[in-house]
């Protein structure tokens, strides 16, 4: 059997090309005579840059910049093409995981250090620049980016307001056009790993706001600033929450579509896209995708989502594995994944269970291998 591996990351425990390591050992353990292909992935969020530049040879850089409290960090970006091509990841500059568990704050992050990144990226002159959204601390609507690239989001006495989300309640008047003319003569394209709307409740407060530390409190009070953000973006002529995609990143999508004028684009389709993943595909027997939880959320626009639907269109059945399995997987199997599984063996605590990770996905995928062997009469 020739099997492919196609998972994505293990957010703040594997980065994608060790699951795909992981679960390549197990699977040859149990089936040692079957030809393994390792394609690990990204769907717009964290490890996408190495992602796409490992897939086209290109060089990695990089930059000091503000991170999520304002703490400097240490971030990438990406140049492929002959340095034609910048890529930017908001996890690199703005990520969660610069910010540890008990000093999360949805209400103060800010997504300056990413406007910074840009600029950075920028200083090559590229002729495209690819954003890759996800993995974020913030709820501030893209906010900070703006007044990296030079933009002026005042308050009513006209001084720049707060950083964070908690700061667009103070916003009273903005001027963009400093930031729209630092890319004026590049090609911005996006890739969004969700289709969230900035407001409401599949908005980017209410179903993001609590995993970047917002409490139900907070997130009454974020939706509503985002809200305001929309507003005085409006009667600039800026329409930033009216389309799928605006409230990703915290409301970052809603910015760079709507002010920067960027295309929107389904992440894991521009990086399976990008990894030729298509190709893999025509000749696999069984396909496995990965990622830490598979869930209800996977179906909008997630890695899980994009192989299946890939492997479907090929006639390629998927297996899906993942730290936690949701209840309710239909829309997942609606779009061609066959099944999925957990990789937790027993009973254990979240620490445990990021400790053992690639002991968990090896194990899980040598009993699969043994499984599917075994039915086959192999």
């Amino acid at each position: 059997m020739r099997i492919l591996i196609a998972p994505d990351s293990f957010k703040e425990c594997l980065p994608a090309k060790e699951v795909a390591a992981a679960i390549a050992r197990g699977w040859s353990r149990g089936a040692p005579t079957d030809e393994v292909v390792q394609v690990p992935l990204a769907d717009g969020g964290e490890g996408t840059t190495v992602a796409l530049v490992e897939s086209q040879n290109g060089t990695l850089h990089c930059a000091d910049v503000t991170g999520p409290l304002g703490d400097p960090v240490t971030a990438q970006y990406g140049l492929v093409a002959d340095g034609r091509t910048a890529i930017v990841e908001v996890a690199e500059g703005s990520g969660l995981h610069h910010v540890p568990a008990g000093r999360r704050d949805a209400m103060k992050a800010t997504s300056r250090g990413t406007g910074e990144l840009i600029k950075a990226a920028m200083k090559h002159r590229p002729d495209t620049l690819v954003m890759c959204l996800g993995g974020s601390a913030t709820t501030d609507g893209g906010a900070g980016i703006l007044q990296a690239l030079g933009a002026r989001l005042l308050d009513s006495g006209g001084q720049e307001i707060p950083a964070g989300g908690a700061g667009l309640a103070l916003l009273s008047s903005l001027d963009v056009s400093p930031a729209v003319k630092a890319l004026e003569n590049t090609r911005l394209v996006v890739a969004c790993d969700v289709s969230n709307p900035l407001n409401g409740a599949d908005g980017a407060a209410a179903v993001f706001g609590p995993q970047k530390g917002a409490t139900p409190a907070q997130v009454a009070e974020l939706d509503p600033n985002l809200s305001r953000f929309a507003d005085i973006a409006d009667k600039s002529g800026y329409d930033i929450r009216s389309f799928p995609g605006s409230g990703a990143a915290g409301g970052i999508g809603g910015m760079v579509a709507g002010i920067l004028g960027a295309s929107l684009k389904s992440g894991i389709e521009l990086v399976m896209e990008t990894m030729g993943l298509e190709t893999q595909m025509r000749s696999a027997d069984l396909v496995i995708t990965a990622e830490g939880a598979i869930d209800g959320q996977s179906a909008a626009g997630k890695t899980p989502a994009g192989v299946s639907a890939l492997a479907r269109k090929h006639g390629v059945p998927v297996l899906g594995l993942g730290g936690k399995v949701g209840s309710d997987l239909t829309a997942l199997h609606d779009l061609g994944l066959a099944a999925a599984f957990s990789i937790v063996p027993e009973p254990m605590t979240l620490d445990e269970a990021m400790r053992d990770g690639q002991k968990n996905l090896e194990q899980c995928a040598e009993q699969l291998a043994r499984l599917i062997h075994a039915i086959r009469g192999q």
